[in-house]
């Protein structure tokens, strides 16, 4: 029981271990801390990985695709049986989306994928990042009336609603530039008479002046089907058919010998036929839709209030022209305008800013990849999800003695596609976490200092319990128990203080914001509302541990020296 005394009251009286103590508390809670934020970022970044990329993803490396996917999947059903819980068919093909804002053209750089909508909810967590919420329910690729993104502050108006302003405004702008283009090749045409009039004149007299007045024109400018469209100048138009009429050499007027008039090839299809009666209304019809990545339509920014800000180059309603190639060797390029029907919204940059989707069927047949004998299409990889619990690594190694390399295709699950990334952040949090140790091994190098000190100072009370009969093993435990209280006292605080830390950082990011002006976490470059932070209890076990077993290590040279010392010579030191 002696030992426990003296030991407390070498704590509460030896100031110097105080600094011992912040060492060790200093280094659990920043432990603590680094660990929980570091797999706060991880679990955040693997659920969006593991949100768009499903288990497991067979791939096929020909440009054409898996020309049969029927019977791989039927394959893959006899493999996994019961641990198969969802399967669907994709095809994805790099291209670039042009989007026309404020008259210029924005370029970006897409991963294009065409998906199934009835099955590619069961392979991926698709769906709930989507803006609107029905197409988070079941997706389709029509435009939706209105509603978009209801959680979302600030988001512009979007949609049928959108759409049909945006139709009606420019309907209404390029009405107004046709009368002011007429209106111009009217005045035009009215100066080029009076000069013809004026130039063929050859007499003063005022009858013959009377029988050559200018031509009445009418009150309404006539109309010049085709004129503004082609680029034809004003002053041709006078000189070439002003009604359908060739021009007279020599007086520069219109003949009444009518020319034989041009037409347009002729339909031949009931389809060209409809495209002709019915020409594209955008109040009323979309194009092919398409899903676009936020950060493909949009940039997120500071304004001059230091407030953070999204500005949109395209709203859902918008149309945009996508060009890819298609599947035929050698491939040509595709150029195709679709219509915006909603955003993606994972929070992972990458692919926020690269994913695109849109119909699988139509996908297929701009790219060519249905067979025209048996109507088959053709897809670029299958992908699984398998049943919670289920071994990953041990089904891709039976999907690869299936489908071997041989066959062209690879077999990988989300851990392989993404293993650099997530490689490099374990390696970092390793890395980490041996810096962050070293903290505490310095606190060990102070309590060893601190414990020799001791020892020398306590030389006399040494030999005076060593002459009562203490024997060397009681002396040596007075020191290591004083070294256990140390770093327990000092694991204990810290791993309370970074608990506390853990879950009131956000809000002493906000008090440091304040005094510093520095913004710590940075919302355009993170694209996270807060920041995520996950405790694991076996962590912070384990660093509390690891802090008390440095200590106690740092405490046992200085007790050993203290048990070997002579009654004696410990009496007699001065």
């Amino acid at each position: 029981m002696y030992r426990w005394l003296l030991c407390w009251r070498y704590l509460r009286t030896r100031y110097i271990a105080l600094a011992s103590v912040v060492s060790v508390t200093l280094g659990v809670a920043t432990l603590i801390i680094v660990n929980s934020v570091m797999a706060g970022f991880t679990q955040e970044m693997q659920e969006k990985m593991h949100g768009i990329l499903s288990d497991v993803i067979i791939e096929s490396h020909s440009s054409s695709g898996l020309s049969n996917p029927a019977k791989f999947t039927d394959r893959i059903q006899r493999i996994l049986g019961d641990e198969l819980e969802g399967m669907t068919t994709v095809v994805h093909v790099p291209a670039i989306v042009a989007i026309n804002c404020q008259n210029e053209t924005v370029t970006r750089q897409i991963n294009l994928i065409g998906i199934d909508t009835k099955t590619y909810a069961s392979v991926s967590d698709f769906s709930k990042f989507l803006l609107h919420p029905e197409n988070r329910k079941m997706l389709s690729f029509a435009l939706q009336e209105s509603g978009y993104a209801p959680e979302r502050v600030g988001f512009p108006e979007s949609g049928w609603v959108y759409r049909r302003r945006m139709a009606d405004y420019q309907k209404r702008v390029q009405q107004t530039l046709s009368e002011i283009e007429l209106e111009r090749e009217r005045n035009q045409m009215l100066r080029a008479q009076i000069d013809r009039v004026g130039n063929s004149s050859t007499t003063d007299d005022p009858s013959t002046n009377d029988a050559r007045q200018l031509p009445t024109l009418p009150d309404e400018p006539p109309a010049f089907p085709g004129a503004i469209e082609s680029g034809q100048a004003p002053n041709e138009l006078v000189a070439n058919n002003l009604d359908g009429s060739a021009a007279d050499s020599t007086t520069g007027l219109a003949s009444t010998t009518p020319t034989t008039p041009t037409f347009d090839a002729v339909p031949t299809s009931q389809a060209e036929l409809d495209a002709k009666a019915k020409p594209f209304d955008a109040a009323v019809s979309q194009h092919e839709g398409i899903v676009l990545g936020i950060g493909v339509g949009t940039s997120r920014y500071r304004n001059s209030d230091g407030e953070v800000t999204d500005f949109y180059y395209v709203h859902p309603g918008d149309d945009v022209t996508v060009t890819f190639p298609t599947a035929g060797s050698p491939p040509t390029a595709i150029n195709e305008k679709l219509t915006v029907v909603d955003f993606y919204e994972s929070k992972m940059s990458d692919y926020d800013m690269t994913f695109a989707f849109m119909s699988l069927e139509k996908l297929q047949k701009w790219r060519g990849m249905i067979d025209p004998t048996s109507k088959v299409g053709a897809v670029s990889s299958i992908q699984l999800r398998l049943r919670k619990g289920a071994d990953l690594d041990l089904a891709r190694d039976r999907l690869r003695e299936a489908f071997p390399m041989e066959m062209m295709v690879q077999v990988s699950t989300w851990r392989d596609l993404q293993g650099p990334l997530l490689a490099a952040v374990q390696m970092e949090t390793t890395i980490l976490n041996i810096l962050l140790f070293l903290i505490i091994a310095v606190a060990g190098f102070g309590i060893l200092a601190t414990f020799f000190m001791i020892v020398v100072e306590k030389t006399k009370d040494i030999g005076i319990m060593k002459s009562l009969g203490a024997p060397g093993q009681g002396i040596a435990s007075i020191f290591m128990g004083y070294g256990v209280l140390l770093g327990a006292v000092g694991a204990g605080v810290g791993g309370v203080l970074g608990l506390l830390f853990v879950a009131y950082i956000n809000d002493i990011a906000d008090v440091l914001e304040v005094v510093t002006g520095q913004e710590v976490f940075d919302p355009t470059i993170y694209y996270f509302d807060s920041i995520p932070t996950v405790v694991h209890p076996w962590t912070v076990v384990w660093v509390i541990i690891g802090a008390v077993f440095i200590a106690v290590a740092a405490s046992v040279l200085p007790a050993i020296r203290a048990a070997r010392m002579r009654p004696v010579e410990a009496l007699r030191y001065e």
